[in-house]
């Protein structure tokens, strides 16, 4: 008696058919587990990365001097607290360096060779070093030190 045949409870057919309608398969990749994952990556080898640089254990000595920008791998000396010398991990004889030196300049090495002391060493013993290196004809020669704390 008043209703008519055409509608269906106020929905009409327009409303059947949003409910039938079927979605493709969505083609976006999603990006953002795997933003997660470098983010993680990075911060991991950001605080990793200082600590593969130098494996012999020296207790430098602290200067107001600023740090500085190196793009490749330098050759460092160092000399622990009981006067051993080493070219890079490996443990010399103070003999030894000019030999070794001079071999490394003849790949074509022509950068500043850093010199870490330790500040128990010696002094004699780190500008005999340095004298050596001078002698196998390296003389843009850096010191390495650690930043003064503000206390």
């Amino acid at each position: 008696m008043g209703m008519s045949v055409g509608q269906s409870g106020g929905r009409g057919t327009r409303g059947h058919r949003r409910r039938g309608r079927h979605h493709g398969l969505i083609s976006e990749i999603n990006v953002t587990p795997f933003v997660d994952v470098m983010l993680v990556l990075l911060i991991i080898f950001m605080v990793a990365a200082p600590l593969l640089t130098v494996g012999v254990p020296i207790d430098l000595p602290e200067t107001q001097a600023k740090a500085l920008n190196a793009d490749t791998q330098p050759i460092t000396v160092s000399v622990n607290d009981k006067g051993q010398i080493y070219l890079q991990e490996t443990e010399i004889p103070l003999e030894e360096i000019v030999a070794k030196l001079e071999a490394i300049s003849k790949t074509g090495y022509e950068e500043r060779i850093y010199v870490r002391g330790d500040k128990s060493a010696d002094y004699g013993t780190v500008m005999r070093v340095m004298a050596r290196i001078s002698a196998a004809g390296f003389h843009n020669l850096g010191l390495v030190t650690l930043q003064e704390q503000d206390s």
